[in-house]
This record gives structure tokens, sequence and C-alpha cells, in this order.
């Protein structure tokens, strides 16, 4: 007998069996007839007899053909079903395993203009449905592509051949097949993206516009003029976002709310903000070229959270020095500009009111431990050594994390080591600090603002009182904790900073020479001998120190190099390469060396010395990783090119560190980076 036979199932098969049923009643009837008389029980033993032989060749002789009907019923319902999914509405095909069209409707052979009998693969159509994006089991793959310049969303499902002789009602087949087809769909999404895209044109942007110096700006220029100048201002910044069909409202003389569409704001990205620079050329004899800030929310849940998202992104601008544009996107953030250097306060009226909001956090907490950033260096040292001096005057228990001692500070922390006048556990490494610091323990970091690259980043989040001190500009990735927070980018160091709160900590603050040299040493090394980032409140900061004691001769002998460091550093210099004409890139050698994270970081400064040259990056590999030093001197941001490699730090010093990666993948990487930076506008 044929093993792919059909039988009759489901209510069907239960009406045919009506018959039979009947027949056992009329039995039983019979049964019951013969107990109340033998010749009546006959008589219809007789008609029984006739009913079931009637019965029997009705069911047997008309079976088939009522199977027939059921087939002949089944194709033409299915002819009516094939006519029905040949005239849908909706592009359909069908594809077998390997993704080969077996049948299409007239919608796709409408859309594709290829022929019904067209069985190649789908990928011939629609690349993107590859035979490994094809669905498994029950679910539905859901692929958008573009065809003939519309846009579509191909919908799969996966249909195994055994459901579909599964799912009938009336046949039965015991076919043992598991092939398994496949049912696509394609929708038309073009107008629907169009009207998604003329909906997020229209979202509202809010933003905030400062002029970073322009009370400086109004000095510099006559008194006759200053009105002259801050109206040319006012049309250069109105000018600029009527052309975008923005507005632009005044909040103080140096401050702007600003409103414009999500289109607006797209048109101002491509430009990448030329007010930044057409703002710079405004002149009347200032003798100070005026700078903007721009911080800019989207996509907030609310336009009250796109108001909050505004004042961030403006504070995150002004933290990083300003002369730049910052738009958070919900969790992205992007940045623009900051080609310039941040300007320097004259003031100190800042700097008095953090050492007074810092006196006071510090009276209030039970213990006081300070930290730097990984790698501890000589700006990061000094600055502790000025804190833990601030702390001792409240005579407050003071400790400083240092996890490891590095040959940059050896010669500074070996006058503090085993000295009487400082207590054994002035120095503890981070295991040990995680042990001291409680909830009334109050922690302060300093020349760093990012928790992953602090000494001890657990700390963080074991106190209520977290002060943050840094000269580096902000990045995404910031102390979010910290009660305090004091981040000037136009210092040139930590060093500096401690310098001036010590000043107004309290009065008559004394600093013992060895203290002071530590943080004058900070403020050497930071500027390159004052090379680099100086101001008039750097010279002033050291004028304080050498007032307290500091002694230029011995911070010098202190910092003089050894033979292998000072060879490394020659051959870094020796080796390097000019990339694009203005970038050096070189390689600095670790082996032998005891810190070749410093190393390499001189030699890009030594590599600035090279006429032409605008900025240097030296690649140092160093305990698995790649440490890059980048300089420049003032024509490139080399901060922006950092943050793109996961680091950050000042317009003209910063750095990134890599991991998982060789040195030569490393350059390749940064040479990509600086050809798409550089072709794009950005350096």
């Amino acid at each position: 007998m044929n093993k792919n036979r059909i039988k009759l199932q489901g209510q069907l098969k239960k009406y045919m069996s009506w018959p039979i049923i009947l027949t056992s009643l009329l039995v039983v009837m019979n049964i019951a007839v013969y107990f109340a008389s033998r010749k009546a029980g006959a008589i219809v033993t007789m008609f029984v007899a006739i009913y079931i032989a009637v019965v029997a060749l009705l069911y047997y002789h008309n079976r088939p053909l009522v199977l027939n009907e059921l087939i002949s019923f089944a194709v033409q319902y299915g002819q009516v079903q094939k006519n029905l999914m040949r005239e849908f509405l909706i592009p359909y095909a069908l594809l077998d395993a390997q993704g080969r069209f077996m049948w299409t409707n007239d919608k796709f052979t409408e859309l594709t203009g290829k022929d019904k009998r067209y069985r190649k693969s789908v990928t011939t159509i629609f690349p993107e449905l590859t035979i490994e994006k094809l669905p498994k089991g029950d679910n539905v793959t859901e692929i958008h592509t573009v065809y003939n310049e519309r846009n579509y969303r191909c919908s799969l499902k996966q249909i195994p051949i055994r459901e579909l002789f599964q799912s009938t009602e009336l046949l039965e087949s015991e076919v043992e097949d598991d092939s398994t087809l496949y049912t696509l769909y394609v929708f038309d999404e073009t107008e629907i993206n169009e009207y998604i895209r003329k909906y997020e044109d229209e979202i509202m942007v809010t933003g905030l516009l400062y002029l970073d110096n322009y009370e400086e700006a109004m000095e510099s220029v006559e008194d006759v003029r200053r009105s002259l100048l801050g109206a040319l201002l006012d049309r250069k910044i109105n000018q600029y976002f009527a052309n975008v069909d923005g507005r632009v409202k005044k909040l103080e003389e140096d401050k702007y709310f600003l409103v414009m569409r999500r289109k607006s704001l797209e048109t101002l990205k491509e430009s990448r903000f030329s007010l930044l620079e057409e703002i710079k050329t405004v002149n009347i004899g200032n003798q100070m070229a005026v700078t903007i800030s721009m911080g800019i929310g989207v996509n907030a849940p609310t336009y009250a959270k796109d108001a909050e998202y505004s004042r961030v992104a403006i504070e995150l601008a002004l933290g990083r020095g300003g002369d730049q544009v910052v738009v958070r996107d919900g969790e992205k953030i992007s940045y623009y500009g900051g080609k310039s250097q941040a300007v320097e306060k004259n003031t100190r009226v800042k700097a008095r009111v953090k050492a007074q909001a810092l006196r006071e956090f510090m009276s209030n907490s039970d213990k006081v431990v300070v930290m730097g950033h990984k790698m501890t260096d000589v700006d990061s040292f000094g600055a502790a050594i000025g804190i833990y001096r601030a702390a001792k005057t409240l005579n407050k228990k003071t400790h400083i994390v240092i996890d490891s001692i590095t040959t940059s500070i050896r010669p500074l922390i070996e006058n503090f080591l085993h000295n009487q006048d400082y207590e054994d556990d002035m120095f503890v490494s981070c295991s040990d600090a995680e042990d001291i610091v409680n909830e009334n323990t109050m922690v302060v970091v300093v020349d760093v603002n990012k928790p992953s690259y602090t000494e001890c980043e657990s700390l963080l989040y074991m106190t209520k009182t977290v002060v943050v001190l840094d000269h580096h500009r902000q990045g995404s990735e910031a102390i979010r904790n910290a009660v305090l927070s004091y981040i000037e980018p136009y210092a040139s160091s930590a060093c500096e900073m401690v310098a001036e709160i010590l000043q107004y900590f309290v009065d008559g603050v004394r600093l013992r020479n060895i203290e002071a040299d530590s943080i004058y040493a900070g403020i050497m090394v930071d500027t390159d001998n004052f090379l680099q980032k100086t101001g008039v409140r750097t010279f002033e900061a050291a004028a304080f120190l050498r007032r307290c004691g500091a002694d230029v001769t011995r911070v010098r002998k202190m910092f003089r190099e050894n033979m292998k460091d000072y060879q490394a550093r020659g051959e870094t210099i020796r080796n390097a390469e000019l990339f694009r004409n203005y970038f050096a890139i070189s390689v600095c050698p670790s082996a032998g060396l005891q810190s070749p994270t410093i190393v390499g970081a001189q030699a890009a400064n030594e590599l600035l010395n090279i006429v032409g040259v605008k900025a240097s990056f030296v690649l140092t590999d160093y305990k698995n990783k790649i440490y890059i030093s980048a300089r420049a001197i003032d024509e490139v941001n080399v901060q922006i090119v950092m943050e793109r490699l996961g680091g950050g730090g000042h317009l003209n010093i910063a750095g990134a560190q890599m991991e998982g990666k060789s040195v030569d993948e490393v350059k390749r990487i940064l040479k990509d980076l600086l050809a798409e930076m550089m072709d794009g506008g950005e350096i």
C-alpha cells in the first residue's frame, strides 16, 4: 500500500462515521426486541441486516466519489487562493531553502521587472537578503533595503513543508519531508520614511550661546567703540541663525538662547558651525578676538529635558576651554571646533571661591585621601602634595594614593619617605586606601577628571564627598558625583591651580621647602620649563612657590636624566617620520626603561622643534598597552585627535591608550585618522 496515502480527518471523518454508529444502535435495539417477542425480533433482524448491507454498499461505493469531490474542491479552492495571492496588492514571493525564487505574484513581478519564471537567488535583486539572514524557526526576519531609489522593508518567514499538510482540516498526509520554504513580503516604506524625516527635521532644538571672553575683549577696545562692538556681535550672531530659520534671544550681555529646527542643526553641522571662525573676524580695534561657545540639546523626551541637555552641553563646552560647540544628542555627545587656546582669566575670584568651598568640605570630613591619575607624574604628585599640606593645616589625617612609583616622581617622593616630619602612612596603595575610605572621608582627585584614569576608581563610589581639581579639558566621561569641581583648561598645570588655592585657603599657610619644590616641579614639567601654556597667573604661582622656599637649582638637579633614557629619546627622534608634511610620528623603545611613557612624552616635545612640524605623536608599547603622547604648538588641536582614539587632554598636550593592538596597527589607525580629519577640515 502506498505510504503517502490520503485519509479523511477532522469533522468530515466524524460525519462519515455516523452510519456505522447508527448501525450499532439498531443492533442493540434488535436485541432488546428479542426479549419482548422472538417473532418481532426476527422481523427486526431482517430489516437491520438489509440496512447494514445498504449502508456498507453506499459507504464503500461512495467513499472514492466523496474523496474525488473533496480533492476537486481543494483544487478549485487552491486555484482561488492562488489567484488571490497572484492579485495580492503586496509584493509576495516563495523561496526555496537556498533562497531561490519558486513563485512570485504579479505585484512582485511589477516591482522587480523579472519574469515569473525567474529562478535565481533573491540576492540578485536584494543583495542584503543573504542565505545567512534567512529566518530559523518561528522567527520573522525584517531587513530594510533600497531598490530603484525606493526604500523597502523585506519580511521573511520560514514555513516547513510538513506544516502545510498538518494545517489542513480535511486531508491528512504521511509525507516524511523536512524541506523548508520561505515567504517574502516586500513593503514600500519610501513615503512613510519621508514623513518620518520631515517630522524629525521639524523637531525643535534648543541651545545656549556664550561669548567666552566678552569682558576681556571689551576692555581691549576704546570706551566709545564698546557699544559698536556689542552691536556687531549681536548682528553677526542673529544673521547667522536667521539664515537657517533659527531665532536668537539675548539673555545677558554675553549669553544667548537659541531655538531652531533639527534640519537647521544638520545644516550647521555640515558647515561645522562656521560661526566659530566668523565671530573672530569682528574687529573694530579690539586687541583680542572674540570667541564663542555653544551647547545644544537634541532628542530629549521633553522640552524641559532638552533645555537641560543644552545646559549640560554648554558647561561641557566651557569646561573644555570654550571656542567650540557641544551637541548632546540623547546620550551621544559631539564636539565641533576647539581650535584656539583657552583664554586666561585675569581675575582670581573663582580660585578664591573654590578655595573657601574646599576648606568647608575639608573641615566637615574626618579624613582626606588624595589621588591623581594612573602612573603618577610630577604634576599629579605636586598637586597632591599641595592638597596634603592644605589638609594638614586643618589638622586632618591625610593620605596620598600611589600604587606604583615611576622614575619621574622617584626623586621627589624620596624626600618624603623615611622623613621624620611625615607619617609612615602618608603614601598608601589602592588596596590600603579602600580600607581607609568611608562615608565621612573626603576624596580629592587632582590632575585628572576621567574616573577610569584615576589611580583608584573604586574610591569615588565609597564616599559622599568627592572633589575634582584639574586643568585638562573635559570629555564625555567625567566624575559625576563630585560635590566640588574646579576645572580650568587655561591653567598650565594642576600644580598652578593648587598653588593659587593655597594662597586663599587659610591665612599664613606655610609650605615646607620640599613641598614647594614638588609643586614648582609640576609647573615646570607641564610647561616644558615655562615654554608652553604659560600665562600671568603661571608666573605668579611660581613666584609664590619661590617665596615659600622652592629652589630652581635643586629642582633641576632632581630631574637630570640617566643615560638610557637620554639615548632612548634620541633614538625616538632619529626614527621619526613626517606624515602629510606636518605631523611627526615616531615609536619610543621601552626595553630597559623604567618609565618609557615619560621618555615618549619628552621626545614628543622635542619633535616640535623641527621646522614645519605642527604636531608630534610618539607611540610607546608598555605593559601590553600602546601609549600615545601627542603635542602641538598652536596650529593643531591634538586633544580632538586623541579623543577620537579614546583619550583626551589639552589643545596642545594630549594622549591616549589603546589595548589589544600592535604598534604598527595603532600607527596605521593614527595616520588614517589624521588623513580623515585633514581632508574633512577638522584640523
